[in-house]
């Protein structure tokens, strides 16, 4: 009888470690929030605290652990190796340090899988013994899918395109005109040919006078 006792106290300590409903004298168990809800892409926080009645070993190698589905199922974190579960590789950060009593589990870049329940299970070392609980509620996460933005599109001409633009615009206005020094040239040049013309007949007829009036030899 003693032998079937000693099979059925792990599975009790487990049951034990209710966060709700719980006196906490002479009692122990994992504080957890029963609901959170997280946005697809983002991150979300699940805080959690524990208590016991033991006196601490020396050394009391504080452990925290978490799983994720089922009370028995995965273990998706181990504080002290390190592990983390494929699944969430590179997504998990425990803030927590013993000899703390709370801390906060966080997961990155949430995916629509993470939509599960998580429990945090803890292992010490007492004066009494190794002892080792866990939440029984757990944490229901909640992933909420990001909304869809449509992106705003923006038309912007180019530099170059607006420069050829005012350009081509300017030999347009100009297009059928005659260049401006060009035109000066011309008239310049018709002044003088007209000046010419009147003046040179004077010229004919005073050499034609002069030469009359020059005495004979």
């Amino acid at each position: 009888m003693a032998w079937v006792l000693l099979l059925l106290l792990p599975a009790a300590c487990l049951q034990a470690g209710n966060s709700a409903g719980y006196n906490r004298v002479n009692t122990f168990g994992v504080n957890q929030p029963a609901h959170l809800s997280g946005v697809q892409g983002g991150s979300i926080e699940i805080p959690f605290s524990y208590y016991f009645p033991w006196k601490l070993a020396k050394d009391p190698q504080m452990r925290i652990l978490w799983r994720w589905q089922a009370f028995h199922g995965e273990f998706i974190y181990n504080s002290s190796s390190g592990f983390i579960h494929e699944h969430f590789k590179d997504r998990l950060i425990l803030n927590w340090t013993q000899p703390q009593t709370s801390g906060v589990l966080r997961i990155l870049d949430l995916k629509e899988k993470d939509q599960t329940v998580y429990f945090c299970r803890v292992h010490l070392n007492t004066k009494h013994g190794i002892q080792l609980w866990q939440s029984t509620g757990g944490t229901q996460l909640t992933i909420t899918p990001r909304k869809h933005i449509p992106a705003v599109r923006t038309i912007t001409k180019s530099p170059s395109t607006v420069t050829s633009a005012v350009t081509t615009a300017g030999l347009e206005d100009t297009e059928g005109q005659k260049n401006p020094s060009l035109v000066n040239i011309g008239a310049i040049f018709g002044v003088v040919v007209a000046t010419a013309v009147l003046i040179t007949p004077v010229y004919v007829m005073l050499i034609f006078l002069w030469w009359k009036k020059r005495p004979a030899d």
